[in-house]
């Protein structure tokens, strides 16, 4: 427990200059992790081959993992000095005038903190006279500790021995309050700031993330007001998060960023920079939480066993006590938490033939919120001359998440071919919960606008982010491309709101809800479709997830019904442009090489000249 002494003589600019060397060594460390990643791991990957430089890569990647957690532990150092030294001004302030109280009046403060304090003098310049008795202070005066009362004796009215000891005892009180108050904040804070420390070695292991999560909810726990989640804008628009993080301070905005990642990474409108930042650590620390749960439940049994004579197969019991445990979630989750790494990891390595390495890759969202969520750029959109912004559609989630964002860094090497010396950025939006089943889901236009406010807060916060909270910069070209029920969603975004995009590029769409290409909002010669002819989806969704219009069907030309019509993307008579298709299917509009990726990349770059349409 400190003292009055200790409280009275404590510097807390000491706590904030050393919460301001904290902080410049988590910003350091994070700047750091940057260069590794950018401009030491990336030309090995694109320029080194072999088993040395397969290892030298892992090493750098075991860098880039210290560097992210040097940063995050030394941002909630940072963090509860600056709180611990705001905690401490409210007693030091009380102390501090308590203190000033008693020199006034010529009290004496003790080292215990009791107050001795003189009799009153008389009008004739001598001590007024003490009543006797047990709470008499004596010919001198007295000495006041805190909790002490003050009696009512007959004869000591205003002006006698009982105004000082009354005013000693008060002083006593205040001072013996901010110490008690100090005491619990020095309770509160001691154990945190000596769990903030990291153990021997150079890995960073599972064990030390899951510390590093938990010492962070004790410090959000610890500093309470200082720093909570409650500052962050709630429902805002993109433009309006942007002008907030705009006017916090350096200090402050990495003191949200390491104490509520989650938070900021989530915040359409940041700069990707931070939100990459933020959400790699979210990443980090949740893979490595459920890691351990999933290490901790035994391994899979068999589904089924034999059981009777002759034997028939039944559902295991141990399986379904394992499926009740969540293994099956947890293994779902952790293997689109992989995919996720490995895209990450995989920043800088060259494509089979010879194509550049991929870009640095951002990670603008993530969670295992329902069926799980996330959200990776190849390059910085807020930069790129071109973005494309891909949405998937049916049965996307977290756990398969490998595959959309294959799709996205094939797309990226495609518009590196055909337009090499602009800056491109293909994004892959799992930030949604898509119908799951495609019988009982998919014809439900429920999902779509559910998800189409996320879309649309999304592309605005693109546009925030690159500087332009209007029209997009002249120099920057956004492409929504959409695949299945994604189409789905974008026609749901664009008619709940302008979609803050160029162009609209849809394959395999089941319909989009509207009906005609001009109600996109991009201009229906900016609105492009692909349908493969044995492609089921078309037609399968059309009764459920058309638009309607006054118009005319046509077939090549051929007008063969007037009137009411429905309409999907693939329909002349929907409108905008119907690009060749060379694939088959529902799923392989992005095969390497095809025409039909081709197309896409052509758009995505501007080359609308060169997009080969449909006869």
């Amino acid at each position: 427990m400190p003292t009055w002494q200790q409280l009275r003589d404590v510097k807390l600019s000491q706590y904030r200059h050393a919460a301001d060397g904290w902080g410049k060594v988590s910003h350091r460390a994070d700047a750091a992790r940057l260069r590794v990643d950018r401009e030491m791991t990336i030309p090995v990957r694109s320029t080194q081959k072999g088993e040395t430089a397969t290892k030298a890569a892992g090493d750098l990647d075991r860098l880039s993992r210290n560097y992210q957690y040097v940063h995050g532990e030394c941002g909630l150092v940072r963090t509860t000095l600056e709180a611990l030294a705001a905690d401490l001004e409210g007693p030091q302030r009380k102390l501090r005038q308590a203190l000033e109280d008693a020199e006034a009046l010529k009290f004496t403060v003790n080292g215990d903190g009791s107050v001795t304090y003189p009799a009153p003098a008389s009008t004739d310049g001598t001590s007024s006279p003490v009543l006797p008795g047990p709470y008499a202070p004596g010919a001198g005066g007295g000495t006041a500790r805190a909790g002490a009362l003050v009696p009512f004796l007959p004869g000591w009215g205003e002006g006698g021995s009982s105004a000082n000891k009354a005013m000693a005892e008060d002083i006593a009180e205040r001072i013996a309050s901010a110490v008690r108050e100090a005491s619990g904040i020095d309770a509160r804070y001691a154990p945190v700031l000596r769990a903030l420390k990291a153990p021997a070695g150079l890995d960073v292991s599972d064990d030390i993330l899951v510390d590093a999560a938990k010492d962070m909810r004790a410090v959000r726990k610890t500093v309470g007001d200082f720093l909570n989640d409650k500052g962050i804008p709630r429902g805002k628009s993109p433009a309006e998060n942007r002008e907030w993080w705009s006017n916090l301070t350096d200090e402050q905005r990495d003191e949200y960023a390491t104490l509520h990642p989650a938070e900021i990474g989530a915040l359409d409108g940041l700069p990707s920079e931070v939100r990459d930042t933020s959400n790699r650590l979210v990443l980090a620390e949740t893979r490595a939480l459920l890691s351990q749960q999933y290490e901790r439940l035994r391994p899979e049994p068999p589904q089924y066993v034999q059981v009777g004579d002759p034997p028939s197969a039944v559902v295991n019991p141990l399986w379904q006590q394992w499926h009740k445990s969540g293994g099956e979630r947890l293994r779902a989750q952790l293997k689109g938490m992989q995919a996720i790494q490995d895209r990450l990891d995989a920043s800088g390595v060259p494509g089979r033939n010879g194509e550049p390495g991929l870009p640095q890759a951002y990670l603008l969202g993530f969670d295992t919120k329902g069926d799980g969520h996330a959200i990776i750029a190849n390059g910085n959109p807020d930069t790129a001359d071109h973005t494309a912004v891909f949405v998937p559609g049916t049965g996307s989630k977290l756990e398969d998440a490998g595959g959309d964002i294959r799709r996205m860094t094939d797309t990226w090497r495609q518009t590196q071919q055909m337009a090499p010396g602009k800056a491109t950025s293909t994004i892959t939006w799992i930030g949604y919960d898509a119908p799951q089943n495609l019988v009982t889901d998919s014809p439900r236009p429920s999902y779509a606008y559910g998800a189409a406010p996320k879309l649309n807060s999304f592309l605005d916060g693109l546009r925030a982010a690159e500087g332009s909270d209007a029209v997009c910069l002249p120099s920057h070209h956004t492409t929504v491309v959409a695949h299945s029920y994604g189409t789905t969603v974008v026609g749901a975004a664009a008619k709940e709101h302008h979609i803050a995009a160029d162009d609209i590029v849809v394959a395999g769409s089941p319909g989009m809800l509207v009906g005609d290409a001009s109600d996109l909002g991009v201009g229906k010669d900016h609105v492009w479709s692909e349908a493969a002819g044995d492609d089921p989806v078309p037609y399968i969704g059309r009764p459920f997830l058309a638009g309607d219009k006054w118009g005319v069907h046509y077939f090549h030309g051929i007008p063969y019904k007037a009137g009411h019509i429905s309409t999907i993307p693939s329909d002349e008579a929907f409108g905008g442009h119907r690009m060749d298709v060379d694939t088959s299917g529902h799923s392989d509009y992005w095969d390497e090489g095809s025409t039909s990726a081709q197309n896409q990349a052509r758009v995505i770059v501007g080359q609308y000249t060169l997009v080969k349409e449909d006869e």
